[in-house]
């Protein structure tokens, strides 16, 4: 049918328009963000561009229900605002046919959306913690290269190593063990109330049972000065631990429930669980209910002024992700099932846009000349 081409054809380059416009402005807000990340320390700089894509892949439905929605809403606006609407309707096309003439082009945009954020969603943010677990674990000693000096994250320490071991590439069991081991490391630690100064022939990396990264030196020196008296204190020893950082990068299975997939989050009974298993599924149905939304919406005279329905739109559409996180905490405190939750949220706004569609289509004509 002509209408329906013409329809999918202009939905398709409204939704395209939208979405690089959407997305060109979430990586450069991504960018930033990263880019002050790296420069605080909290993430690799060669890790910025991986973690910009996860990220970009991790927001990418919420982008895909935005940029439909818009499509729909505009495409529909233009249509009522130059009459064209008003001549597929003499010809016969009603508001339920053109519910279903979109719904061949948005099904693959909702069938893609749920698939990310099903399947792809879990993924990404397994990958965004292993980035930030394997840069947060890196040591203070691990971080200082041959011959250079280097200060600790809290600027209390100053650490030097004079060579590291060259392990053979025969041997990948000795070269896993030996990761965060130096040679001739040297420390000087400055409390503020004490100063030591700390040689020794080696050390190497450790992790207690409280979480604690603790580097063991062996077979050195150290000179301590109290800063207040000017006593001077020299010691040998085998073995000494110093504390490198207070608690060890979270493990996979200590991760936020996100990083799970959707098939355990559905096996569990966990609050935390279910509420993330509740706003997956909230934006996968998110981009049924935002058609059917844009459609009673954009529905109206050539007279009506297209950017406040756009606006209304976007208000709209702000809510209703609003609801999903807010049905996110509900479960997650306690408070409703996950299925009271769902249908709470996305039941609502069906009813709503249906209703709003049934208005739009005459209803609210019928309904005056059932009450004459």
């Amino acid at each position: 049918m002509l209408f329906d081409s013409s329809l999918r054809k202009e939905l398709a380059r409204s939704f395209a328009a939208t979405l690089v416009v959407v997305l060109t402005i979430v990586l450069t807000i991504l960018l930033i963000r990263m880019l002050g990340q790296a420069a605080g320390g909290r993430v690799s700089p060669q890790d910025v561009a991986l973690l910009m894509g996860y990220t970009a892949i991790g927001h990418l439905p919420t982008m895909l229900n935005l940029a439909l929605f818009v499509a729909v809403v505009s495409t529909l606006t233009r249509l009522y605002r130059d009459s064209e609407m008003a001549v597929w309707m003499v010809s016969g096309v009603s508001l339920v046919q053109v519910v279903a003439a979109m719904a061949r082009f948005c099904a693959l945009v909702v069938l893609c959306t749920a698939t990310l954020v099903l399947l792809v969603w879990p993924w990404t943010n397994r990958q965004i913690v292993e980035l930030r677990e394997r840069y947060e674990q890196r040591s203070d000693l691990s971080r200082v290269a041959p011959g250079q000096f280097q200060t600790s994250a809290n600027g209390r320490r100053v650490f030097f190593i004079d060579n590291q071991p060259q392990l053979a590439a025969s041997s990948p069991d000795a070269a896993a063990s030996a990761q965060g081991v130096g040679r001739n490391v040297f420390v000087l630690d400055n409390t503020g109330e004490r100063e030591s100064v700390t040689t020794a022939e080696g050390g190497r990396l450790e992790t207690d049972a409280d979480g604690r990264r603790m580097l063991v030196l062996a077979h050195g020196t150290r000179a301590d000065l109290d800063l207040a008296t000017g006593n001077k204190t020299l010691s040998q020893f085998n073995e000494q631990r110093l504390i490198v950082s207070e608690r060890a990068a979270a493990r996979l299975d200590e991760a936020p429930p996100k990083v799970n997939d959707s098939l355990t989050l559905l096996r569990s009974n966990a609050p935390p669980l279910q509420g993330e298993l509740v706003w997956r599924v909230g934006l996968a149905l998110c981009g049924i209910n935002l058609v059917l939304l844009g459609a009673g919406l954009a529905a109206g005279g050539p007279r009506r002024q297209g950017s406040w329905t756009l606006l209304v739109a976007l208000l709209g559409f702000m809510v209703y992700t609003n609801l999903i996180n807010l049905s996110q905490a509900w479960v997650v405190a306690g408070r409703q099932s996950a299925g009271l939750a769902l249908l709470m949220v996305h039941g609502s706004a069906a009813l709503i846009a249906c209703t709003l569609l049934w208005w739009r289509n005459g209803g609210a004509a019928r309904f005056s000349l059932r009450r004459a």
